[in-house]
Order: C-alpha cells, then sequence, then structure tokens
C-alpha cells in the first residue's frame, strides 16, 4: 500500500491549502533558499523551513529527504539556469569573433560574468538570496568546494579553456589561479553585503550593478593578462 503524502496546512501563512505538488515544492525551496542564505546551511533546521513555507515538515521529507537534500536541490535549481546562461553568452561571444576580430581576455571574462549580473538585476529577490548563498559556499572549507564542483565546473572548465585558446602561453596553473581570484571578486560583487557602502561612507553602493558592471570585467581581465605577462618573463 502507497503511503499518504502529506499535505500542506490548510490556509498556512495564507496560502491556499490545495496547491500542487510542484506548487508546494516551489513554496519550499523558496522558503529554504531565503533561510540558507541568511543563516547559512548550519543554522537553520527543516522544521523552521516547514514554518516559513507554512507545510508540514513530513512534506519537506517526502519531497527531499533530509536537509542536505533540500539544500542540494535549493542549489540546483538556479545553477543550472545560470551554467546555460554562461555557456550561450560565451557560445554567441566565441561565434561573433569566429571569423573576424580576435578574442579577447576581457572579451570572454564579459561573457562569463556579465549574465549573472544581468540575472542579479532582473531576476528579483529570490536571485539576491540564491547568489548570497553561492558566496557563501564558496568560502565554506567543510563541504563547500564539493558542492561548487558538482554544480559549476563544466562551466568554469569551459572559461579555462576558451582563455587559454586566447592566450596559448599561459600555463594552466596561472589560469586557474586567476579563476580563483576571479570568482571571489564575481561573487562578492553579487552578494551585495553593503560592506563597500559603509568602507566609502556612501561614496558606493554594492547594490550598484551597473557600476560593478564597469569595473569588475576590466578589473579581473587586467589582472589575468598581469599574471600571464609575469610568467612569461620569469
Amino acid at each position: 500500500m502507497t503511503a499518504a503524502k502529506p499535505l500542506a496546512r490548510s490556509g498556512g501563512r495564507g496560502r491556499p491549502s490545495k496547491a500542487t505538488g510542484l506548487d508546494l515544492k516551489q513554496m519550499i525551496l523558496d522558503a529554504a533558499e531565503g533561510m540558507f542564505a541568511r543563516h547559512g546551511f548550519y543554522g537553520v533546521t527543516t522544521r523552521q523551513v516547514a514554518a516559513e513555507a507554512g507545510v508540514d515538515t513530513a512534506l519537506i521529507h517526502y519531497y527531499f529527504g533530509a536537509k542536505r537534500e533540500l539544500f542540494d536541490a535549493v542549489f540546483l535549481r538556479r545553477a543550472e539556469i545560470l551554467n546555460q546562461a554562461r555557456i550561450a553568452s560565451m557560445d554567441v561571444y566565441e561565434a561573433d569573433h569566429a571569423r573576424g576580430e580576435a578574442m579577447t581576455v576581457e572579451g570572454v571574462i564579459t561573457a562569463f560574468i556579465d549574465p549573472l549580473l544581468r540575472i542579479s538585476q532582473d531576476g528579483g529577490p529570490g536571485w539576491k538570496s540564491y547568489f548570497a548563498l553561492v558566496a557563501q559556499v564558496n568560502n565554506t572549507p567543510a563541504w563547500g568546494g564539493e558542492t561548487m564542483t558538482r554544480f559549476f565546473d563544466p562551466v568554469v572548465h569551459r572559461l579555462v579553456e576558451t582563455l587559454k585558446t586566447v592566450r596559448p602561453q599561459a600555463e594552466y596553473r596561472d589560469l586557474y589561479w586567476c579563476y580563483q581570484f576571479l570568482t571571489g571578486s564575481m561573487m562578492l560583487a553579487l552578494s551585495e553585503t553593503g560592506r563597500i557602502d559603509s568602507l566609502s561612507e556612501g561614496v558606493c553602493h554594492s547594490s550598484d550593478l551597473e557600476a560593478v558592471r564597469v569595473r569588475l570585467f576590466a578589473y579581473c581581465a587586467a589582472g589575468f593578462e598581469s599574471v600571464i605577462g609575469r610568467a612569461a618573463k620569469a
């Protein structure tokens, strides 16, 4: 006999009691995403997520399993969108330069990062939470590296190989170090912590992604070119 499916609480937090399975899953993922972004993986329980989503805790276990599986589902939902957007952006950039002007380091980096800035600007508060969450995971030694590897490595390798095409003399170890520095800058900018607001006494605002756009690509590209140039002289 098949076990009865746990139900959402009737009218929980103003939400309809007859939501479809897909609606319920999205409600849970939205609630979990916001809470993980604010409090981190260890600062959130499935019971708290259930309360935030207005569902029974059993429903989380029914759809996702344990807390780590719920976290992975949160992470995967938007990771796929980001990866597809970045691959499409780099495909377009390479196609545009296939028979004409040579690709540049800054152009490749722009094609890789700009989709994330566009999505953050246009995608709503859920994406703000997601980028804050990715920034946390990227700096979590215990299991963050494994999570980033699982969800983002293929598109990162695509970036590295494209940069290698643009600068064939670059050594792979330098390419990967440069990516390490690039991703740190990128995720700090996307997490919009407000740190630069107070540090600059209001001259700069972390939410000003247009200001980020006109500086970040050039900054990362110049650093890359400097590292490659120094290695060539060594």
